[in-house]
């Protein structure tokens, strides 16, 4: 007779179905079923953020409706918080079924319609107390209606009886493994392509006119160009979910698939020659998410093993996890050879100008940021520019002038770092602590950073990017900027302004933004007031610049607003148009040593 065994039998899956209840209404109906509930009464939780978006979400609130049954029974239910139910005791299977409103057109939330559908797990799938490690069987349920004849579904989950492309059961190894696979349903068109020996999919929803052949070729050398650099993919699939708006722009990764939202008129159309800066937004945006594959679903902070998503988790570390990936996002771009040197400057001119536009930078570190994204990045108000940075856009620069200062040392590479980071940490599934990163590049670089990261990024000292720079020959511009949709990145054209009012009128001529202690600011106008006018004249964004174009600094203009619904005067100031806007060039006259380093920068 064989012995007893002495591992635990493996727990029964939790077992959902989602289905379209009423797309005009935009309503799903989800339900969860577990076999053999708590004796005590089951709990069931919904999280309240998701990983990759650092804000409270309140995905709960969308449940207009949700109840209980045992075998066509119904339980009594209770809500017991914003985000948690409690059934009564009884004897399984329990089955919680919810209505949930889906019209939220973003990559973090639900969206049905009668043209699309789509899902983010943790806004949808509640979790049974005790059952998170439980495996998950998903029964994306196919719609009756004729409405959605030619429906198909877009997902990197696991199939389990259903068909390609189709609805029916999927599964996942856990409730973390559940919510990291969004789903689309509807009349996609799909693309292909591999890369490192990985099937990867382009599923497009939304009206275009892409060229699909040229989109998949373009991004499988970004997609390999990325898995070379660390040596293999970390996923057996690939899935790029896309839907095509007319005004629209986000990501979010996940452990084998990203969904992103962009505009039409960034994807590539038959016939077109070259690459559109809203072709690169996308390319640069689909190129970011994809490098979160490995630098934030694998190599993450310690603070995120595991994560806890009923409440913020907190790290210093967002400038490397989001910043170094900006970072990389252009920079695989040049290095797969999609785009030249000098356009691949451009961009980084871009950020920098961003960058110094950016006041806050003087107040508060990128680690800082990091550690109050939940309660600043994520709710900006009007002040938002005086007083914080972002650790997307300043993260990026910091990572460049550490990729810069070690290649110039000659001993590593940021490209080192992160190869090391995904070995050390990512492949083994252990949180990178929250010095990590700074003891590491000083361990590849074979001397003490200490005093690089006390200064970039717990301190609020700008990168030494101008002097790095041209040690890669590589010129560094500054100038004024030539009007509002001056982006930076380009030497620029016409008369610059020679002064400045301190601040950012909206197309309602309200005041979005006031800069602290600028001309505006000290003349009392506020962020909210509304203008009216400008010396004299209609506060139009052309007679603005005209001011700014005709006055000198220390003149004094007269500018009439409403705060409120009170009429007021300001005598305004100007001061000297601030040099904010940068661009690069590669220097003709750079030394070899100099050519040498930038090739191998530029040229991976």
């Amino acid at each position: 007779m064989p012995a007893p065994s002495s591992t635990p039998p493996a727990p029964a899956p939790t077992r959902y179905r989602i289905a379209p209840l009423d797309a005009h209404a935009h309503l799903y109906e989800v339900a969860v079923t577990v076999d053999a509930p708590d004796r005590a009464g089951q709990r069931f939780s919904l999280p309240t953020w998701i990983p990759g978006s650092y804000l409270i979400r309140e995905f709960a609130r969308h449940f207009v409706a949700v109840r209980a049954d045992a075998g066509g029974t119904p339980v009594a239910l209770a809500k017991t918080a914003k985000n948690e139910w409690q059934a009564a005791p009884c004897a399984g299977p329990l089955t919680l079924t919810a209505h949930v409103y889906a019209f939220d057109l973003s990559v973090r939330a639900a969206y049905l319609d009668a043209t699309r559908g789509y899902f983010n797990g943790p806004c949808v799938f509640l979790c049974p107390a005790g059952r998170e490690r439980a495996p998950c069987v998903v029964d994306i349920a196919q719609p009756q209606d004729a409405a959605f004849a030619g429906w198909r579904v877009a997902t990197t989950l696991p199939r389990a009886g259903a068909p390609p492309y189709g609805f029916g059961l999927y599964a996942a190894a856990d409730y973390d493994e559940l919510i990291d696979h969004p789903v689309t349903t509807g009349r996609f068109e799909l693309a292909h392509f591999e890369a490192g020996g990985v099937p990867h999919d382009i599923a497009i929803s939304g009206r275009h006119a892409a060229d699909l052949p040229r989109l998949a070729a373009d991004l499988a050398r970004v997609c390999q160009w990325q898995i070379d650099l660390f040596g293999g993919a970390p996923f057996p699939r690939y899935l790029f979910e896309v839907v095509a708006v007319g005004d629209g722009y986000g990501g979010l990764e996940h452990r084998s698939s990203t969904s992103l939202v962009c505009r039409r008129d960034e994807l590539p159309h038959a016939g077109a020659e070259g690459i559109t800066d809203e072709y690169l937004n996308f390319l640069g945006l689909a190129s970011h998410e994809y490098f979160h594959a490995w630098n934030v679903k694998r190599i993450k902070p310690a603070a995120f093993t595991p994560y806890d998503l009923a409440r913020e988790n907190y790290t210093r570390q967002l400038w490397a996890f989001e910043g170094i990936t900006s970072y990389y996002d252009d920079l695989a771009l040049a290095r797969s050879g999609l785009i030249p040197p000098a356009r691949y400057l451009e961009l980084l001119g871009r950020t920098v100008t961003t960058v110094l536009r950016t006041p806050g930078r003087h107040a508060q570190s990128v680690a800082e940021s990091s550690f109050d994204a939940w309660i600043k990045y994520y709710r900006q108000d009007e002040n938002s520019g005086n007083a914080i940075v972002s650790y997307y856009a300043k993260g990026a620069l910091v990572g460049c002038a550490l990729d810069l200062t070690l290649r110039r040392d000659g001993r590593a590479s940021l490209d080192d770092l992160m190869r090391a980071l995904w070995e050390r940490y990512g492949r083994r599934d252990v949180g990178v602590p929250e010095d990590g990163i700074a003891a590491l590049a000083s361990e590849l670089a074979g001397r003490d950073l200490t005093d690089f990261f006390a200064r970039y990024v717990d301190g609020t000292e700008d990168p030494p990017l101008p002097e790095l720079l041209a040690s890669f020959g590589v010129a560094f511009h500054v100038r004024a900027a030539a009007d509002a949709k001056d982006r930076g990145g380009k030497p620029g054209s016409g008369t610059p302004p020679r002064c400045t009012l301190g601040l950012r009128a909206g197309a309602d001529r309200k005041l979005a933004f006031v800069q602290r202690d600028g001309p505006a600011a000290r003349a009392g106008l506020s962020a909210g007031d509304t203008l009216v006018a400008v010396g004299g004249l209609k506060a139009t964004p052309e007679r603005i610049a005209a001011v700014l174009a005709q006055r000198a600094p220390g003149d004094v203009v007269e500018v009439h607003a409403f705060r409120r619904d009170e009429f007021m005067t300001f005598a305004v100031t100007p001061a000297p148009a601030p040099d904010d806007t940068c661009w690069l060039t590669l220097a003709a006259d750079a030394a070899p040593e100099a050519l040498a380093r930038r090739r191998g920068w530029l040229g991976g």
